[in-house]
């Protein structure tokens, strides 16, 4: 059985990779569908210039594809993941999934309806290997029981190249309900918690006066019945730094701790996917980059054998709330 996939909206950059990822794992993409010209239409063209776009998004709903990728507008995002699921599609979707709480109780009645998996790619995890390879180490034991996870999420801003929905509130969703999802994700996952409670949520506009709707930091501080979390995430990444940004998680083990220096290594090794590894035994940093990337694979799998190995989705469910909730509570401040 060849599954097909069919992209729906090209507003954010990580289409590129879901697109790719899932050919990769063998599933064939049958065109796509975006409203406008966004700026990352000619990058889409130019990676898959065999793809043909369909004119209207009915078409593109009707095409027979078995999966939506769906990276538009964050606002846009639920009513297509619904539509798609009810013209009897799966959907994997740029993270955040959805921009707030009647958008997620909309996406769970799709889900309870008709049986279709939702599933946003937290790429922090899904598209880093020095995450695979920390999931193995710590499900074999190597660092004890987990107890916290300190997960930094710097970005840069890259503002003269940004669309003007990037800076509306409404749009985005909030730096926390946005970057910070991949953190919460993270969170849950290395600690093996099913949910948490938000016990601190902030955001600010430091300095961008002149977009006052942006936030460029916001920091949360998460609890659950296995540990604790601490999150930052910000838009202040200097433009010296030879990427996007320098994405790092420490995860705090019983008996020892884990690092992964994920897209840069700055003073130390070329490359990414650097993982430290610390323990009674042990004290290296190990080069991570051949670890693979498992979701993709596993997401076709869960396609066609309606099984969950990608990811629950009650833990794809629980990371959106979490985030949505954190927002809300800096919000109210």
């Amino acid at each position: 059985m060849t599954l097909t996939c069919v992209a729906l909206g090209l507003d954010h950059r990580h289409i590129y990779g879901m697109t790719e990822k899932m050919a990769k794992a063998g599933v064939q993409c049958l065109g796509f569908w975006t409203e406008g010209r966004p700026e990352t239409l000619a990058g889409y063209q130019k990676r898959f210039p065999e793809l043909p776009r369909f004119d209207h998004l009915q078409d593109a709903l009707e095409c027979g594809a078995d999966l939506a990728l769906i990276s538009a507008i964050p606002v846009d995002r639920a009513d297509l993941t619904v539509q798609a699921m009810r013209h009897g599609m799966d959907v994997m979707s740029d993270k955040p999934g959805c921009t707030n709480f009647e958008q997620l109780e909309a996406i769970k009645s799709a889900v309870q309806d008709t049986g279709r998996i939702w599933s946003v790619n937290f790429s922090e995890r899904f598209e880093t290997a020095a995450s695979t390879r920390a999931s193995e180490l710590v499900e074999a034991g190597a660092i004890g029981t987990v107890v916290q996870t300190v997960g930094l999420g710097p970005h840069r801003l890259n503002r003269a190249t940004r669309p003007d929905w990037f800076f509306r509130r409404d749009c985005f969703g909030g730096i926390l309900t946005d970057i910070a999802s991949h953190q919460i994700d993270q969170f849950l996952h290395y600690t093996g918690s099913k949910s948490a409670e938000i016990t601190h949520a902030f955001t600010a506009n430091y300095a961008n006066p002149e977009a006052p709707k942006l936030q460029d930091f916001g920091e949360i501080n998460l609890r659950s019945a296995k540990g604790t979390g601490y999150i930052r995430v910000d838009w202040f990444t200097p433009d010296a730094l030879p990427n996007w940004g320098d994405g790092r998680l420490t995860i705090l083990g019983t008996e020892g701790y884990i690092e992964l220096r994920k897209y840069v290594d700055v003073g130390g090794r070329a490359g990414t996917d650097h993982l430290l590894l610390i323990n009674s035994g042990t004290c290296e940093k190990i080069d991570a980059s051949d670890a693979g990337l498992p979701y993709f694979a596993r997401l076709a799998h869960d396609i066609e054998y309606r099984t969950q190995t990608a990811m629950t989705q009650r833990h794809c469910f629980t990371v959106m709330e979490l985030a949505l909730r954190a927002q809300d509570m800096a919000d109210a401040k």
